[in-house]
């Protein structure tokens, strides 16, 4: 599992809420719902995104923008346009003056608007993500993103699915949705300005992909570099070398914490024992864990699950 994995397979991770807008101009959304990430594409006609700070983002059908929270924007006709629908978190939605909106404006199954012929139909899908593999791979993406005419047949795929009953379409739904966040997300981080980070590119490196794919799936194993070289058919020096060098940091450094994240991530979970996670990530006892947690982080496994997420 890598950073792009873990953003949604990840403990704590799950759930999307997916909807349809249908709106007539003039029109302007203020989210306010501080969810970490949301996905915006119009089906139908243009809208704009409207940050706080930064630029105007044009959204023409096909387009698809990401906006990493918690920060508030508008989603609106024109930049100008001044809001009259508020969204909370809790997916509640208010006019600007507190009116409760969620009722009157249902038009069906996950379709919310104004009117079912409007010009304008907006497709939506917000995640609320938690945990250190999410953050990981957040912290990398500005906080607004678009990637212009995605080429992928999942837009059309969820135009035509989102407003359907039928039996498992939460899942279905869920994960054609999860699979457009991907395919956004790759082609963002193809694109020259996204800067991709360092331990993103390198997983495109014949060697270093490898080891990283390694490492990322088989944690528990009491890796060495030597160990690791000869699973990816190098030698020590030359992996050592090379992974440094496209990642930033050796290659056990880079496992150690990624066993941390791993284990940040675990000891939230209700079941969850210092010394299962241990097991999980590599270490071999509770204590071994705890020393390393409490070294590289400041906190024990303890100070960290009572901590607010």
């Amino acid at each position: 599992m890598d950073a792009l994995a873990g953003l949604l397979d990840g403990p704590r991770a799950r759930g999307a809420f997916l909807l349809r807008s249908i709106m007539t101009p003039p029109w302007s959304v203020r989210i306010l719902d501080r969810a970490p990430l949301t996905l915006v594409s119009m089906l139908r006609g243009e809208s704009w995104v409207v940050p706080d700070s930064g630029p105007p983002v044009r959204l023409r059908p096909g387009d698809v923008a990401i906006m990493r929270g918690p920060e508030a924007y508008n989603v609106a006709d024109e930049p100008g346009t001044e809001p009259t629908i508020l969204v909370h978190p809790g997916e509640r939605s208010t006019t600007v003056d507190g009116v409760e909106l969620c009722a009157s404006m249902d038009l069906g199954v996950r379709t919310w608007g104004d009117s079912l012929d409007g010009p304008a139909v907006m497709l939506s899908g917000t995640y609320q993500m938690h945990g250190e593999i999410s953050r990981r791979l957040l912290r990398a993406l500005p906080p607004t993103l678009l990637v212009p005419s995605l080429d992928s047949p999942l837009l059309t795929l969820l135009g035509d699915e989102v407003a359907k009953d039928q039996p498992g379409q939460e899942v279905f739904l869920d994960r054609l949705l999860d699979l457009l966040l991907i395919a956004t997300l790759r082609a963002w981080f193809s694109r020259p300005e996204a800067e991709a980070p360092a331990w993103y590119q390198a997983h495109s490196d014949p060697v270093v992909g490898r080891a990283l794919r390694v490492l990322h799936n088989e944690p528990a194993n009491p890796w060495t570099v030597s160990a690791l070289a000869e699973r990816v058919g190098v030698s020590r020096a030359a992996l050592a070398r090379r992974f440094t060098e496209l990642v930033g940091e050796p290659p056990m450094s880079y496992l150690t914490n990624w066993r941390l994240t791993m284990a940040a991530d675990l000891l939230r979970e209700p079941e969850a024992t210092v010394a299962s996670v241990a097991h999980k990530v590599g270490y071999g006892s509770a204590f071994a864990l705890s020393t390393a947690f409490k070294r590289e982080r400041g906190l024990s496994p303890q100070e960290h699950r009572l901590a607010p997420a």
